[in-house]
């Protein structure tokens, strides 16, 4: 790992988080208007886009891409993913700040969960360098296979309500997410070679519209469920789909062996706190999202 992935990485990760906390800061002020139908929908679109804290927070989530562009040009896939789940940990200091919320002990022990289960999975996986750039064949191979895998998630998301539902789609969207990172390391790699070359590949359109794919499946996650439900599919399977990918596509590798216990050991510190953030007030924007529910 080098010190530009990790803190271009990590910039990524905090910009995001702020992008997330500022615009749900933005959609708690009151509204001027009131009543239902397209005209007073597009007044309160006009007043959510006359508000400086969307305005910062779209910034924010410019910054976050551009510095996730950077770190997976200089670095793996299976370092830059694993690192964006310290979102939610810049997400609880940021919205405690914003939203004027003192996490309790429980939620600070899920910090120390998440942090600690990061830095022992990324230490004892070790992720080794692959290659630039992945084969037509391959990438037809993996991505017909991923999109397989998300067509019967969304199909059986369908079919089931509640946080089985949401859990589906988090992971659904999380495989979107770690293919769209995926094509972007490929596209990265022809930074060298000139615009044209970034413009006349196919794989850059292809990370257009799974990036899209991505948003969309994420609003239809969120409103599924609870964060508690979704946010662990969507934050490990990012990251640990990722991992796969790095080595499925670029040749990078983990370490195995009895490494694999430690590396067990932090993924599963990682979901026990993903799921304790996410039933916090500062990261749920104000309230937990349980309460929301009821």
């Amino acid at each position: 790992m080098n010190a530009l992935t990790v803190v271009m990485a990590l910039l990524s990760a905090l910009s995001n988080a702020a992008a997330s906390v500022l615009q749900r800061r933005a959609a708690v002020e009151p509204d001027e208007v009131s009543g239902r139908g397209v005209r007073v929908a597009a007044a309160r679109l006009a007043e959510l886009l006359g508000r400086p804290y969307w305005w910062a927070g779209a910034s924010a989530l410019v910054l976050s891409a551009v510095f996730q562009v950077i770190a997976l040009d200089a670095g793996q896939l299976s370092v830059v993913q694993p690192l964006l789940a310290s979102e939610l940990l810049f997400t609880l200091l940021i919205g405690a700040a914003v939203f004027r919320s003192r996490p309790g002990a429980g939620t600070w022990l899920s910090f120390v969960m998440l942090a600690g289960g990061l830095a022992v999975f990324l230490l004892s996986a070790s992720p080794s360098p692959g290659g630039e750039r992945a084969s037509d064949w391959r990438w037809l191979a993996v991505g017909g296979g991923l999109a397989c895998c998300v067509s019967v998630l969304v199909a059986a998301a369908r079919r089931v309500h509640g946080p089985l539902r949401a859990a589906l789609l988090g992971a659904a969207t999380a495989v979107c997410f770690a293919v769209t990172a995926a094509l972007i390391k490929e596209v990265t790699a022809r930074f060298p070679e000139g615009p044209t070359a970034v413009l006349t590949t196919w794989h850059t359109y292809a990370g257009a519209a799974t990036g899209l794919l991505s948003l969309l499946l994420l609003q239809w996650t969120l409103r599924a469920g609870t964060l508690a439900a979704s946010q662990p599919a969507l934050t490990l399977g990012d990251a640990l789909i990722s991992v796969a990918l790095g080595g499925l596509l670029f040749g990078e590798s983990i370490a195995l062996g009895w490494r694999v216990l430690p590396e067990c050991a932090g993924v599963g510190l990682m979901a026990l706190g993903i799921v304790g953030l996410t039933r916090s007030p500062a990261v749920a924007g104000g309230r937990s999202w349980d309460e929301a529910e009821t």
